[in-house]
């Protein structure tokens, strides 16, 4: 029997806690929302994912505020935190993940090099961002990574709570 993917092990985590998630992504585009949906069942844990890919979608469906996109930029972890927080809100989940990052080819308008991704993770109890650094890989890798590295902090979380 093949290995059970990071997304199906999240998927039955979710279900065993009866607990909803959702998504805000930016740089990976709707890769979560796609990896979730694949898997049959997906519709009782996942509650939407955002694809916030510009600083005004950002700003006006996730709420992450027009100063804080200012003063940190996109790519930060106050931005991640605020995206997360936000998903959680737009789709009354129980826990979201978010991912904003630089999938390349050239550095952000900050000077972030490619590879720079941050993903947040928002529940009640607590509202998180961690950094990665995917180095320069091609931006399908970056993206899957990203994605990847998303499910595995969903994970963590649902097993600590």
């Amino acid at each position: 029997m093949a290995e059970k993917t990071v997304e199906q092990r999240c998927y039955e985590a979710l279900k065993a806690r009866s607990v909803t998630f959702a998504a805000a992504e930016s740089c990976t585009g709707g890769l979560i929302a796609k990896r979730i949906t694949d898997v049959p069942g997906a519709s009782g844990v996942f509650m939407g994912g955002i694809v916030s890919y510009t600083n005004i979608v950002k700003n006006r469906v996730l709420g992450v505020p027009a100063d804080m996109l200012e003063e940190y930029g996109a790519v930060s972890a106050p931005v991640a935190r605020a995206m997360a927080e936000g998903a959680r809100r737009a789709t009354t989940a129980d826990c979201a993940v978010s991912v904003t990052g630089v999938a390349g080819p050239d550095r952000d308008e900050r000077g972030n090099p490619v590879g720079t991704v941050f993903i947040g993770f928002s529940s009640s109890e607590e509202t998180i961002a961690e950094r990665f650094d995917f180095g320069a890989k091609s931006r399908a890798e970056i993206r899957e990574e990203a994605a990847d590295e998303a499910f595995k902090l969903l994970e963590e979380k649902l097993k600590e709570h």
